[in-house]
């Protein structure tokens, strides 16, 4: 039998030993967090998926770059924003949710495992993250960054695919996840099920027309406006049309990202 050399980078599969030995060295910790959403009625609900399998190929890459990486166990639910509204949803509140990484963080500070990067991949978690990194900065100075993966995505679909399809496939429901998924699960995601493109709704009480989730427009300025996701969205896709993703934009947008998360952990480890 052929031995295998793939590094253990998943902190969950290490024994007892191995863990000793490396957590001696301060490894980068990449702490990858998601929602269990709507994203469509084409891709999988659990869209943390998509941010634990970036991490683990960022772990990868920085490790075979010289710096050792490794990978927390996933936070799968998000924080609670829009998305309460879709059957078989699971989120937690802003404040449960900035408890966990306060504690996550306790945990790992104690044994003085300090190189904490986020890993994010939820709109709803940026304000827990914001919360709970911040207390760590003004309690021990340590420096806890994030990546928001999928915002990080949207700068990057313009170079991969043009600014004309970035901007028609871009949006929830669609790109980057819908690409990512082809590329990365494509046994998940229902290409059968891709819906027909449809713009936002309106609100009818108002008779406003809805711009983004809790946004709509009144003579050109935005206005707040409480909402759920299904309010706006048409079965969790906004105004991006999935019907333009493919496998191949996911292929070159995961290896941007890969490429940016394993080179800002090198920069991250040389710096701390």
């Amino acid at each position: 039998m052929v031995a295998n050399t793939t590094p253990k980078v998943h902190m969950g599969t290490l024994t007892g030993d191995e863990g000793r030995a490396i957590y001696a060295q301060n490894p980068v910790i990449l702490l990858p967090m998601g929602s269990h959403e709507d994203q469509g009625p084409h891709a999988p609900m659990g869209d943390y998926l998509l941010a634990e399998k970036m991490a683990e190929l960022a772990a990868l890459r920085a490790t075979e770059m010289g710096t050792p990486t490794l990978v927390a166990p996933v936070i799968p639910f998000g924080g609670a924003d829009f998305f309460g509204a879709m059957v078989g949803g699971i989120a937690l509140s802003e404040a449960t949710l900035t408890q966990v990484m306060r504690e996550m963080f306790a945990n790992l500070h104690r044994h003085g495992l300090t190189r904490l990067i986020v890993i994010n991949g939820h709109g709803g978690n940026v304000g827990p993250i914001q919360v709970a990194t911040r207390e760590v900065l003004r309690a021990s100075g340590h420096i806890i960054p994030s990546l928001y993966l999928w915002r990080i995505a949207y700068g990057m679909l313009p170079s991969i695919v043009g600014a004309e399809k970035s901007a028609a496939v871009s949006g929830h429901g669609a790109d980057p996840l819908t690409s990512l998924g082809l590329h990365l699960f494509p046994e998940l995601l229902r290409k059968d099920m891709i819906p027909a493109p449809l713009s936002l709704k309106r609100n009818a009480a108002l008779d406003l027309p809805y711009t983004a989730l809790g946004a709509a427009s009144f003579k050109g300025a935005e206005i707040g406006m409480p909402t759920e996701y299904d309010d706006v969205y048409n079965k969790g896709v906004a105004k991006g049309d999935p019907n333009l993703s493919s496998a191949e934009t996911g292929s070159a947008l995961t290896e941007k990202l890969v490429t940016l998360c394993a080179e800002f952990a090198v920069h991250f480890a040389s710096k701390t």
